[in-house]
């Protein structure tokens, strides 16, 4: 599951023997809980331990879970990019079914350092776009993704929302 058009946002040691991809929407609810329920967990117990790492590639259904993930491609390093994607998943009901998206991710990507100008300036970034569809159209072709979350650690491919419960153990399976 090599990197595709953009490099891999990685949460973790990048030589942790497990390795854990996920696809994901911006807009997704299932994707949302994830982060809210299972991630801190895992983060804790098998990121932070360094037995374990997070890939996140860009899966948007949607053209505000594309701008949203532009946003995180846009700021200026790794954990900018990482408290980014954490951010807009923790205010998901705020900015994602917002009358006027656009407001309501300004208001957020300020929070990182955007101004209007270097807001507008990635959302009109048409090579950030086609890479970011690129790697969802990647996903679907080559590792058969149609719907978000979908997981891959150490290469097997699980669906849905993965309870702390059941991720750990999958991990620990791996870890043996």
């Amino acid at each position: 599951m090599a990197e595709g058009p953009l490099p891999d946002i990685v949460i973790g040691d990048p030589n942790a023997p497990v390795t854990i991809v996920e696809y994901a929407s911006m807009t997704c609810g299932h994707c949302a809980n994830f982060h809210e329920n299972s991630y801190p967990t895992i983060k804790t117990d098998y990121i932070d331990t360094g037995k374990a790492k997070l890939i996140i590639r860009e899966f948007p259904f949607d053209p505000r879970a594309l701008a949203a993930f532009m946003l995180a491609r846009c700021t200026q390093n790794d954990a900018q990019r990482t408290a980014m994607i954490d951010v807009l998943f923790d205010q998901q009901d705020v900015w994602a079914r917002a009358e006027n998206a656009s407001t309501a991710l300004l208001n957020i990507a300020r929070l990182a350092g955007f101004t209007q100008e270097s807001f507008a300036a990635c959302l009109n970034n048409k090579e950030l776009q086609e890479q970011i569809v690129a790697t969802q159209e990647r996903g679907q072709q080559e590792f058969g993704v149609d719907a978000t979350p979908t997981f891959f650690v150490n290469g097997d491919k699980y669906a849905g929302s993965l309870p702390p419960d059941q991720i750990a153990a999958i991990i620990e399976q791996k870890l043996r």
